[in-house]
């Protein structure tokens, strides 16, 4: 198998050569990791668990982890799930890489679609999984949405959305999603959506593709599975607590296949992760943050208002070009588009990752519109 370099690999090589100026701090804007700390209420709880050390944790999470998800699931999109419509997972990024390929195995030509650009581990899923790629490719011409009409669509095994979207920030409507699932009831299709982003928003809070089954008559979730991870809203990347929902058919087979997986939740880290999916108050002031950060970003670069996650998709015309003079001249580190996309898509753009404090995103934000402005 051949994977691509990783984007952060692809920018340490463009800027090797490169010296920042020194009279700048250095600033990364690159990954999308919280720069918060995480709460003290989880960290506690972690320290306190940490007797559970000496305990192997079951594959499929415990009881009570599942019970907080789902928890969180009714009370923030009102949608009701059965213990066997929930998996509890090792963050989100083992599931994208290894959900398709239990999926896709027993397919002779598997085909499997997903926006584009894109977040890299679905490409690095295909890889692994023989599978012919369909690029849902996302535009200023099409919104950032991706189009249904493609005729080869129709052929895929596996649909990955990916909305409130990583990087260009765009989202679907309930209503939009809802299109999303009739397509794949029509054509026998399983549709995935990573959510990862749906807790950081600015005024409405975006929908998820579970509600947008119940929207349109899809009550047992039939070929509809939606992902979230705690990493984002609860600045708690390193929790590794994530969950896959929907289809229970599915993720009966799928939880067999887990067991061999090995991809088990430490119990501390469950116990803690437990806690952080129910409670609510911190999500709300952490979300305030990034919002702050957002409309920042509106205000100092005059782009359009950002409706969720944490990142600016900014439009510089040369995007190698205006990454290597940022860093040259404010030793600011911002990702290339190009390094996001396939086939051109990405091209011209920037994604800055908003995840510092608003004092100090404010400035950045400034150095950052003083480049493109002489750029």
């Amino acid at each position: 198998m051949h994977f691509e370099p990783y984007p952060f690999e692809k920018l340490s090589a463009l800027l090797k050569d490169l010296t920042p100026n020194p009279k700048y701090e250095a600033v990364n804007l690159t990954i999308g990791e919280p720069q918060f700390e995480t709460p003290l209420f989880i960290q506690e709880a972690l320290k306190e668990n940490s007797a559970l050390l000496n305990k192997y944790p079951k594959s499929a999470g415990e009881a009570y982890v599942n019970e907080a998800q789902r928890t969180f699931v009714q009370k923030r999109f009102g949608v009701t799930l059965k213990a066997s419509e929930l998996i509890c997972t090792f963050g989100t990024r083992e599931v994208l890489f290894n959900f398709p390929q239990f999926l896709l195995h027993d397919k002779p030509a598997p085909v499997m679609a997903y926006t584009n650009p894109f977040y890299q581990i679905y490409e690095g899923a295909a890889i692994a999984s023989r599978a012919k790629v369909v690029h849902l490719n996302l535009t200023p011409q099409n919104a950032f949405k991706p189009d249904m009409t493609l005729p080869q669509l129709k052929e895929a095994d596996l649909i990955i959305l990916n909305f409130p979207n990583n990087p260009t920030t765009s989202v679907l409507s309930k209503a939009e999603l809802g299109e999303w699932v009739k397509f794949a009831l029509k054509y026998d299709i399983v549709l995935l959506n990573d959510e990862c982003y749906s807790e950081i928003y600015v005024d409405e809070k975006p929908p998820s593709l579970l509600e947008a089954s119940l929207h349109v008559g899809n009550e047992s979730f039939k070929n509809v599975l939606a992902i979230n991870s705690i990493s984002k809203r609860s600045s708690a990347p390193g929790l590794r607590s994530g969950f896959i929902a929907g289809d229970e058919k599915i993720l009966s087979a799928y939880a067999k296949y887990r067991t061999y997986v090995g991809a088990s939740i430490p119990l501390p880290l469950q116990k803690a992760s437990a806690l952080a999916w129910s409670e609510m108050e911190h999500v709300e002031t952490t979300r305030q943050e990034y919002a702050k950060n957002l409309r920042l970003a509106q205000d100092i670069l005059g782009v359009k208002p950002i409706a969720s996650t944490f990142y600016v998709w900014l439009e510089v015309g040369d995007d190698l070009a205006f990454t290597c003079k940022l860093f040259e001249q404010r030793n600011i580190k911002v990702l290339p588009g190009r390094f996001l996309g396939r086939g051109g898509m990405g091209d011209g753009f920037v994604r800055i990752a908003l995840v510092e404090n608003s004092q100090k995103t404010e400035q950045v934000l400034k150095e950052i519109k003083e480049v493109r402005d002489s750029f």
